[in-house]
């Protein structure tokens, strides 16, 4: 064994030589992907008691203080906010998941060379084409970014792509079924959802085609789902796309409660009593709230005080254009691309669906 001696009269210190295996092309250096594993697990289980320590403090926290927290919860507006986001959540959740495994299963098994062989050659053509696909396809805005950027990958017309993306989380038959449940009373509200969206993933596909330059858009280096199998990548997505549109539904049902619950009615009036200003404030709202297109329409239900018109703005806003979707479609196509897809489709968005509401509603 090698012996490596340190200046002076210290200690000997050993090193031990570590064996190296031989293969047909010469000396292979050992895995050390073992160790790299172990101290995952560590942290992963360090974070797994973080965890529960948290939980436990708050379990004890509330055991502590369950006469204050009895008393607030019994109050009447919290008792009103809890109905809201009940009644939003209870309506919201079938459908919810409904469309994130139909969209799986898109994303998934659904090759991209389909939709290309599925489009006419020609952009002008394609772009109306791929708007109208959104109508069988169901899928959630979270799943359309990456399938749109499969489509660009494969050699689409980015026009077309762009224009599916917009109107596939928009119009699909689950999104306008949840209309139609959230507004039972407004079968109109459906029609005008469709017609509005429809138009404006139309529009913003010829502008892309026509004003928009290649250096703006960079497309996705790889598939979504490269080196998975078809089973893993389908939960995979279902679990991503439940975790992430359930949240944003919990982020909306506590905002649509809170707006019904504690701001005060004069408030809500006085915006909802001006047609430019409600218009305005639910797309802003639309965009902040970032919920999950087959969600949103129980809502915007709930918003009784707006008017349809301002309502509708909210239904054809959120699913183009949100928090949520900025970022990711600047992490798929680039920051370029998103810093002038996105206000360009929000300030058309809100135009053409207060022109359809003031038409058809």
């Amino acid at each position: 064994m090698p012996m490596r001696t340190t200046g002076g009269t210290g200690p000997v210190a050993t090193t031990k030589t570590v064996p190296r295996e031989s293969g047909e092309h010469g000396d292979i250096e050992p895995d050390r992907g073992q160790e790299g594993r172990e101290r995952q697990e560590d942290r992963d289980e360090g974070r797994h008691l973080n965890s529960a320590l948290l939980l436990t403090l708050l379990l004890v926290t509330a055991v502590m203080f369950q006469g204050p927290i009895r008393g607030a919860l019994a109050a009447p507006v919290m008792q009103s906010w809890m109905t809201v986001f009940v009644a939003v959540m209870v309506q919201a959740l079938p459908f919810l998941v409904l469309g994130v495994l139909l969209s799986a299963a898109i994303a998934v098994f659904v090759p991209p060379s389909f939709f290309a062989r599925a489009l006419p050659k020609r952009p002008v053509l394609a772009v109306p084409v791929a708007s109208a696909a959104g109508a069988v396809l169901p899928g959630c805005e979270c799943a359309s970014v990456p399938v749109a950027g499969a489509l660009v990958r494969r050699g689409v017309t980015p026009a077309a792509a762009l224009a599916f993306l917009l109107s596939a989380p928009a119009i699909n038959p689950i999104v306008l079924t949840a209309t139609a449940v959230a507004f039972p009373g407004n079968p109109e509200m459906v029609l005008a959802r469709f017609v509005a969206s429809l138009l404006v993933a139309c529009a913003m596909g010829w502008l892309w085609h026509r004003v928009g330059r290649t250096d703006w858009l960079r497309p996705p280096a790889r598939a979504s789902y490269e080196g998975q199998g078809k089973g893993a990548a389908f939960w995979g997505s279902v679990r991503h796309d439940v975790t992430h549109a359930g949240g944003f539904l919990v982020v909306g049902a506590m905002a649509a409660a809170t707006l019904k619950a504690v701001v005060p009615a004069d408030w809500l009036r006085a915006a909802a009593g001006h047609p430019v200003v409600s218009v305005l404030a639910l797309a802003v709202l639309a965009v902040l709230l970032s919920i999950c297109s087959e969600a949103d329409a129980f809502v915007a239900a709930s918003l009784t005080q707006f008017s349809l018109t301002a309502r509708l703005t909210f239904l054809v806003v959120g699913p183009m254009i949100d928090l949520k979707l900025f970022a990711m479609q600047a992490g798929t196509f680039g920051r370029a691309f998103a810093l002038r897809f996105a206000p360009a489709t929000f300030a058309l968005a809100v135009v053409v669906s207060a022109l359809t509401g003031t038409v058809l509603l």
